[in-house]
């Protein structure tokens, strides 16, 4: 049994509509830069809904999936909790203000466009972004017990991807090929 089924079939708590509802609103209005470190500190550390090991799993899976990574795992997340209902309301909590505040920026951008001191802050704010992104990364890191085949795993996908510019869709399908086949000669 995997460490994620072992994880599964313990005892949790009951999450419900409710919690649900205000944990991925509280993503989506204060995961700015990117919703994944926040969505990470929200449901590993200050909820304690998954473990690190279970959100590294979904996120895993989700990076796999076309569309947003943390859109993939609120629905994988709501239905595991509360069904179709709970992914229903993971997405419309964390969707709605985000959609909302994107709208009237996009207005305010419309017209303030071109403007120096705005053109700076968006490329200051784009700096950021990737930095939360890849601290984020490397937190998740840190808590995993990672194999010497992992490690490999992860700098190839880094070096394909990151430093050769190689495609994401293929080299993803090939390291996650690779993956699993290491995990199952691991596993022997």
């Amino acid at each position: 049994m995997s460490s994620l089924a072992t994880e599964r079939s313990a005892e949790r708590p009951q999450i419900g509509l409710p919690a649900l509802a205000t944990g991925f609103l509280k993503m989506g209005l204060c995961g700015f830069g990117g919703v994944l470190p926040f969505a990470r500190r929200v449901i590993v550390e200050e909820r304690q809904w998954l473990s690190e090991r279970e959100f590294v799993e979904i996120l895993g899976l989700c990076q796999a999936l076309p569309g947003p990574n943390v859109v993939n795992a609120s629905i994988i997340i709501g239905e595991r909790f509360a069904g179709l209902p709970g992914s229903l309301t993971c997405i419309a909590s964390l969707m709605a203000a985000p959609i909302l505040i994107l709208v009237a920026l996009g207005e305010l951008y419309e017209h303030w466009a071109g403007v120096p001191k705005i053109d700076a802050a968006i490329g200051g704010m784009a700096i950021a972004a990737a930095a939360l992104i890849a601290g984020n990364g490397l937190k998740m890191l840190r808590r995993l017990k990672l194999s010497l085949r992992s490690l490999f795993v992860a700098a190839a996908t880094f070096s394909a991807i990151g430093l050769l510019h190689w495609p994401l869709i293929p080299v993803v399908l090939v390291m996650s090929l690779v993956s699993f086949l290491a995990q199952g000669e691991a596993a022997r």
